[in-house]
């Protein structure tokens, strides 16, 4: 695929860096307002709920566990990298710190999901040193 235009690939800026730069490192940041309290996800630069600045959002980590909310297994996408994924399961998840995500469900059969079924977060090298948030069946208490 070399050359090919791919679209799984982030466009990564100025605001975003941290966000990609803790993913490939294995973590998973949110942002936090300081004004309301709640996190949200995708990042901005504003509080979505309550309308604070910039100066009152915070990146914080988060606790990599979420549940499982929706979501579909693809079976054809013509894309540029998805058809050699294919069939993969795109979903929608809780985050335990509250805000939904849409993310993939990994190592997992499309048999075996659950509403509801606790997941944890891993990480994909998509391209050289571009890592995305997955999730997988968390491991059994």
């Amino acid at each position: 695929m070399t050359g090919a235009v791919r679209y799984d690939l982030p466009e990564a800026d100025d605001f975003t860096g941290p966000y990609w730069d803790a993913a490939a490192e294995g973590r998973l940041l949110l942002r936090r307002c300081a004004d309301c309290g709640r996190a949200h996800h995708y990042p901005r630069e504003f509080c979505p709920f309550c309308w604070a600045g910039e100066g009152r959002v915070t990146w914080e980590t988060a606790s990599g566990r979420a549940t499982l909310y929706t979501w579909s297994v693809i079976h054809r996408n013509d894309l540029p990298p998805f058809g050699t994924r294919v069939p993969y399961t795109a979903a929608v998840v809780d985050l335990a710190e509250g805000p939904r995500m849409m993310t993939e469900v990994v190592d997992c059969a499309a048999a075996d999901l659950r509403i509801g079924m606790p997941l944890t977060v891993t990480f994909r090298e998509a391209a050289d040193g571009v890592w995305v948030a997955v999730f997988r069946a968390a491991p059994p208490d």
